[in-house]
């Protein structure tokens, strides 16, 4: 397999030998920025037990809340694909963006003109400066895969996306996929 590179918009598959890292074990980071100074994602597959209507009641809409990552968790982030109904949205790519007006949001979401499969809610993102994950991708922590596209992003199941991406890579990987969590099970 060609190793490629870190970038917006990229994904990071945490190596199966990530074990006991409660953020990282079994996670699939989308990389939302990347530059020489740092790079910002967000975990796709770790659901938190509550939801959108528990952070926000007014909002009363049970969407659910991920887990992005162990830095600010105390702040609400989102990445979406209708950047066309929320102003001041960034591109990540792939018809993916982040952030935007949180009012013009709470909006859509009071009128039901927002939907689960349209956008995705984190507490946290994950964070590394300039070196950090240059040591981690040497360190082969991360696999680095590109995103097709927003639907595969927002609507992919939380629980099979990890296992999804090692039967994507195939090779070795593909024995990761069926191996349970804590190898200590086996």
């Amino acid at each position: 397999m060609i190793a490629l590179k870190p970038a917006k918009g990229m994904l990071l598959v945490a190596e199966p030998s990530i074990i006991g890292d409660a953020s990282f074990n079994r996670s699939v980071v989308l990389l939302a920025e990347h530059s020489e100074s740092g790079s910002i994602g967000f975990i796709l597959n770790k659901v938190l037990d509550f939801t959108l209507k528990d952070l926000i009641p007014e909002l009363n809409k049970g969407f659910k809340i991920y887990n992005g990552g162990p830095v600010e968790q105390d702040n609400l982030y989102f990445i979406h694909k209708i950047p066309n109904l929320i102003p001041e949205s960034i591109e990540i790519s792939n018809g993916i963006y982040w952030g935007g007006n949180f009012e013009a949001i709470k909006e859509l979401i009071l009128k039901g003109l927002i939907t689960d499969k349209q956008i995705r809610f984190f507490l946290g993102y994950s964070g590394w400066d300039a070196e950090q994950l240059k040591e981690e991708l040497n360190s082969n922590s991360w696999i680095v895969t590109p995103q097709k596209d927003a639907k595969d992003i927002i609507e992919r199941p939380y629980r099979s996306f990890w296992k999804d991406k090692m039967v994507e890579l195939g090779g070795n990987y593909i024995l990761w996929a069926n191996a349970p969590e804590n190898p200590s099970y086996n």
